[in-house]
C-alpha cells in the first residue's frame, strides 16, 4: 500500500485526482503500477487500476488473465473498475479508502464478490485508509483553494 501511495502523489503532481494501484505477482513480486492518467491522457477510462493492469498484463504477456495477483488500491474501485478486476481474474484486492461515492466493491455494491459472477475476489479493505483519505482531502483542498 506504501507503494501504491507513492503513485497516487505522482497522480496528484500531474493534476490527476491521486489515486494509486500496484498488482503484484503471486509470490510478490511487483508487475506493475498506475496512477490515475484522466487529465493526463483525456480517457475516461484511464482509472489507477485500469493503467495498472495493462501493465501487468503487457508484462505477463499471456493475454488479459492475471490470475494468482493482488491488486493494491489506495481508494475503494468503482464500478469499471471492479468490472475490470473480475475480468482480469484477480485474485485478491487490497484497497485504503472507502469510496461512499462511487465505491462498488463495498461502499455502494459489492460487485467483485457477486455469486451471480464466475470469479470471485478475495477483498482487504481498510488498509492504511487514514493515509489514503488524507491524501485526496489534501489534494481536493488545494483544488478549491
Amino acid at each position: 500500500m506504501r507503494r501504491a501511495l507513492e503513485v497516487a502523489e505522482l497522480a496528484a503532481a500531474g493534476g490527476d485526482v491521486p489515486v494509486g494501484a500496484v498488482v503484484l505477482a503471486a509470490d510478490g513480486e511487483q508487475l506493475s503500477s498506475g496512477g490515475n492518467e484522466r487529465e493526463m491522457h483525456a480517457d475516461v477510462s484511464a482509472h489507477a487500476e485500469i493503467v495498472a493492469l495493462r501493465r501487468a498484463e503487457a508484462v505477463v504477456g499471456d493475454g488479459w488473465r492475471l490470475p494468482g495477483c493482488t491488486l493494491v488500491v489506495t481508494l475503494e474501485p468503482c464500478a469499471m473498475c471492479a468490472g475490470a478486476i473480475v475480468a482480469a481474474r484477480i485474485e485478491r484486492l487490497v484497497f485504503g479508502a472507502f469510496d461512499p461515492k462511487a465505491g462498488a466493491v463495498s461502499s455502494l455494491w459489492d460487485l467483485v464478490r457477486d455469486p451471480r459472477l464466475t470469479h470471485r475476489v478475495e477483498v482487504t479493505a481498510g488498509v492504511l485508509a487514514a493515509e489514503a483519505e488524507a491524501q485526496l482531502k489534501a489534494f481536493f483542498a488545494q483544488r478549491r483553494g
